[in-house]
């Protein structure tokens, strides 16, 4: 068998990110300073999270081989099956890391209690090592979280762990054909959003209390989806009956774009994301694969 590999998982801090723009700490003091900002709590939470990413690497069992992997490395780098992968961040950042895994466990660490909602992150750095052994052993108790996909009819595909988004990729609207269940309509809007119950509590939450307030959103392990249209406007040849729902594990949402283009992307990241053009059709259902968490 095999020795496990531990991977773990981490992005730039604020601090890193000012030091990389500004060239110099000084720089990045002046910049700061100018503004009415201190660099000193900026300063702290990077030093905090460098703290987090040390104990859970120090944590990692002595026989177990290792890596390390920025955020902006994941679509280079390549996971093993046997994989045990450590996120040390925040939530999203657990949600970035689920489209290229298989069946890999992911436990969260969160390295800022209290300024992270910790619903991916739940788990205290000084507890991995406990953690990784629990997964060894397989005393670990796993979450199966859905997962959404997003297939295009020339072949692509794109998977979240929250949520997919198609529509335009700045302020205009979106236009396209909706079917449903049997139903479909002419519709132009400011797109149209899959969720998760994973993604139930952060933006499908928020349009659900503005579009939907009495939808019933899945719950993380629960096979199904709901999915809102966003400022669906009605007009002699768009409506809007149909802007929520809920899919089940064997359904489908289905697009017909009639725009020029169309962007879909999950998670949020943009940067990551399928084209669509007038005539293409984008289907939105279940995942095969979830993600597995540990709780």
């Amino acid at each position: 068998m095999r020795t496990p590999r531990a991977v773990v998982v981490r992005r730039r801090t604020e601090y890193d990110e000012l030091l990389a723009r500004h060239g110099t700490l000084g720089q990045a003091e002046f910049f700061l300073r100018t503004r009415g900002q201190s660099i000193d709590p900026v300063r702290e939470r990077h030093e905090r999270t460098g703290a987090a990413v040390a104990a859970v690497l120090g944590a990692i069992p002595a026989e177990w081989r290792r890596a390390e992997v920025e955020r902006d490395e994941l679509p280079r780098f390549l996971f093993e099956p046997g994989d045990v992968v450590a996120v040390v961040g925040q939530d999203g950042l657990v949600a970035n890391v689920a489209k290229y895994l298989h069946d890999q466990p992911v436990i969260g660490f969160d390295p800022l209690p209290g300024a992270n909602p910790g619903v991916l992150v739940p788990h205290d750095p000084g507890s991995a090592a406990t953690l990784f052994a629990a997964v060894a052993t397989g005393r670990a108790r796993i979450v199966e979280r859905t997962t959404v996909v997003a297939r295009t009819d020339d072949g692509q595909e794109l998977r979240g762990l929250n949520e997919v988004y198609v529509g335009q990729p700045g302020h205009q609207s979106a236009r396209y054909d909706l079917a449903w269940r049997g139903r479909s309509e002419t519709q132009s809007s400011s797109g149209v959003i899959v969720g998760t119950g994973t993604g139930a509590t952060g933006w499908c939450a928020s349009i659900a209390r503005a579009s939907a307030p009495d939808a019933v959103l899945p719950s993380p392990d629960e096979r199904g989806l709901a999915w809102f249209v966003r400022e669906a406007w009605p007009s002699p040849t768009t409506g809007t009956t149909l802007t929520a729902g809920v899919l089940g594990a064997d359904e489908a949402l289905r697009l017909r774009v009639s725009s020029d283009s169309l962007v879909v992307f999950a998670d949020g990241l943009e940067a990551d994301r399928l084209l669509v053009g007038w005539g293409q059709e984008v289907s939105v259902g279940v995942a095969e694969r979830g993600l597995r968490t540990v709780a």
